[in-house]
């Protein structure tokens, strides 16, 4: 469906008042920047900064909602004969060889990341899309399997698959930091996958296989 007037303007403003945050953040601190001095700078109201990000927190980690379900989209949608690991691989891969900036490769990441580091509500929102993440991947695990809500196995392998996942992220997040190519860390953390891979044992890498029952 072809997105209407209204609907286009309304993503518009909310992207411009994140887009305004996310300078002001950068430039001075999370801590420092009030939502009055946001929607002052962005030419809005208090009330309509709020309308679309009830915290502050949202301002900033505003695409946060793309990467909560990620995996499990992933696991969701792989190939035929695929397993939820092997899905998990080959996507990670594909982002890190194209120096996708969904994966943190891109020269500003480094500024993004200083502002997470120096502001304690923006780690402690991290570590609960970070739970949700596992518990949104499991939950894609006991439906692809069939588990029964006792059965811990899909909690288990959901806790190896995010390793994967958590780990080569926060790689790539820390080598950034450094102010280092993209292109050199993509090549670093496609070895580093590797590694990883092999790490992983045949029940991980050979459980919840599509197009098996």
């Amino acid at each position: 469906m072809a997105e209407g007037l209204r609907e286009r303007k309304k993503r518009q403003t909310r992207q411009y008042i994140s887009d305004v945050a996310t300078g002001l953040f950068v430039e001075r601190g999370f801590d420092a920047v009030t939502v009055a001095e946001i929607a002052d700078a962005a030419n809005v109201s208090v009330n309509t900064v709020y309308n679309y990000f009830p915290a502050k927190e949202d301002l900033f980690l505003d695409r946060s909602s793309g990467v909560v379900d990620r995996m499990a989209r992933w696991v969701r949608g792989r190939r035929e004969g695929e397993s939820a690991a092997a899905a998990v691989l080959r996507e990670l891969r594909e982002e890190i060889e194209a120096v996708s900036p969904r994966v943190g490769l891109f020269p500003g990441y480094a500024d993004f990341m200083r502002v997470i580091e120096d502001a304690p509500a923006l780690r402690s929102r991290l570590w609960a899309l970070a739970q949700e993440v596992q518990a949104n991947l499991e939950q894609v695990l006991r439906e692809e399997t069939g588990a029964a809500d006792d059965d811990e196995l899909p909690h288990l392998m959901a806790g190896q698959i995010g390793w994967l996942h958590g780990t080569v992220i926060g790689v790539i997040g820390r080598e950034m930091l450094k102010r280092r190519e993209p292109a050199e860390v993509s090549r670093e953390a496609l070895a580093l996958l590797d590694e990883m891979e092999g790490l992983l044992g045949e029940r991980v890498l050979g459980y919840a296989v599509s197009g098996q029952d």
